[in-house]
């Protein structure tokens, strides 16, 4: 991993995504939100083999992430493992078990077309 420093968001995106490629994740995506939502700017998703190992993959990201001075991290569904999320401020990584993923299918939700300026979502 890189020297010790804060990163910029494209940066963490990437330092994300070695971590995970680091413990073996599979099918990892990583979605660019650009100004669709208030959120986050990336979201990554990725497949651990079993609930171990996707609890796993978030403690170590955690444990990378302090080692570069961010230290605002939240993580959520450690305690089974069927699907962790970590939140690191402008990228939120899920971390699934390959069945959850495939259920959930939360990359279609984020990959989804945003509703043109004329839905009834947008009107003043």
């Amino acid at each position: 991993m890189k020297s010790k420093g804060l990163l910029q968001k494209s940066d963490l995106k990437n330092f994300v995504i070695q971590s995970l490629e680091d413990d073996k994740a599979l099918d990892i995506e990583a979605i660019a939100l650009d100004d669709q939502v208030g959120l986050a700017d990336f979201i990554i998703i990725a497949s651990g083999t079993s609930s171990t190992q996707t609890i796993r993959m978030a403690e170590k990201l955690k444990e990378r992430l302090h080692g570069r001075d961010i230290t605002d991290i939240r993580i959520e569904g450690a305690a089974q493992g069927d699907w962790v999320v970590v939140d690191a401020g402008d990228v939120i990584i899920h971390l699934f078990r390959p069945e959850v993923r495939e259920f959930y299918n939360i990359e279609k939700m984020w990959m989804m077309d945003q509703p043109s300026s004329s839905s009834p979502l947008h009107s003043a």
